[in-house]
């Protein structure tokens, strides 16, 4: 039991590592969850309108005896990867969470959870589905590669020309050491709210930690106007800034007032400007000026006041070039797979209406 990874669910339906220290533990009681079963966690289903449920695809490992975990009984009539696709629609987290019970933090009753119904079509009109969206699936992942692979290469390029073998105290001529108010400034443009969708109304509930960038709002506020950001952007959550959530924006858009948006001046290349305020020493620096001690919030004025290196307008020019490049790159990727996400969200909206 010991040598078997543990793992949790995600509110996004996906297993995730475990960080729970579990020496000294004792495993007997914790569950063995194999390739092809299901976990799930029947919690606080009503609050978060959702329920974290997964199919596990590596060979084996535990759980907390928390999760039920549960199996296909006939695979020859049921896949479990189409079973998976149903309980990843909407409509699905949508039921569950109108049959929980409990009030604002209601749980779903094991028993009212199996009550649920699934309408199951032919196996060789599942198997025809589940191919079609895995297909989807796996372009998105060869994306997620592929941009992953860009924003390293720029990263390099960064390092390369703009940290290794720089000397502080020595900069090479047309380099000097500034103020980051002297790379960007904040936004003031304000955008109606009738302007902007769950889509594009970004807040720190939907930006994510560790530089993961951002999922899709929840709600939009009550306020007649939110602060503007365009493509290029930078927006990072000024609430807790060592959660360290920063997104590069790769469309237009609106923000709350707890996230605070970098317009790089024209001639600062958005990668670069990225670059510099994605690192820890910037956030540590942010925390080190904030305000609060539950929720830390950033000071505006001190962050403006960040001293980084400027390289000459010559360089600068060339990172633009080369870094516009690979940015189309990245944010054409980025847009496919938009588009492709919402054909997985339509394919798994259709289900419901597929004939036996």
């Amino acid at each position: 039991m010991k040598e078997l990874p543990l793992v949790g669910l995600s509110i996004s339906k996906q297993f995730i590592n475990s960080v729970a220290n579990i020496i000294g533990t004792d495993l007997s009681n914790y569950k063995v969850i194999r390739q092809n079963q299901f976990a799930c966690s029947l919690m606080q289903v009503s609050r978060d309108e959702k329920i974290p449920i997964a199919m596990y695809r590596d060979e084996k490992a535990i759980m907390s005896p928390a999760y039920p975990i549960f199996k296909v009984i006939d695979p020859l009539e049921l896949l479990p990867e189409y079973l998976m696709m149903w309980f990843s629609r909407t409509e699905f987290d949508r039921q569950a969470s109108y049959f929980a019970v409990g009030g604002v933090r209601g749980n779903l009753p094991w028993e009212d959870f199996l009550d649920l119904e699934v309408p199951i079509p032919q196996i060789e009109k599942q198997r025809e589905i589940v191919k079609e969206y895995q297909a989807i699936e796996n372009r998105i992942a060869l994306n997620q590669q592929l941009i992953q692979k860009l924003e390293e290469t720029a990263h390099a390029i960064y390092r390369e020309w703009f940290v290794e073998g720089i000397d502080r105290e020595n900069l090479p001529e047309g380099w000097r050491v500034g103020p980051l108010s002297e790379l960007c400034e904040y936004s003031t443009r304000r955008v109606s709210i009738n302007e902007i969708s769950l889509e594009t109304y970004i807040s720190t509930e939907n930006m994510l930690q560790d530089r993961a960038g951002i999922s899709i709002a929840n709600g939009l506020p009550t306020t007649n106007s939110v602060t503007g950001f365009e493509n290029g952007n930078i927006l990072i959550s000024n609430i807790r800034p060592y959660f360290k959530k920063i997104w590069l924006a790769n469309f237009s858009g609106g923000c709350s007032n707890d996230v605070l948006c970098f317009v790089p001046t024209p001639a600062i290349p958005s990668l670069y400007l990225y670059q510099i305020i994605e690192k820890d020493n910037f956030f540590e620096y942010v925390m080190a000026g904030s305000k609060g001690t539950k929720m830390p919030r950033g000071d505006k004025k001190w962050i403006m006041n960040f001293e980084t290196i400027i390289p000459s307008d010559e360089l600068l020019e060339r990172f633009s070039i080369t870094s516009k490049k690979l940015q189309n790159e990245i944010q054409l990727r980025k847009k496919e797979n938009q588009n492709l996400n919402e054909l997985k969200d339509l394919l798994l909206s259709r289900l419901a209406t597929i004939e036996n």
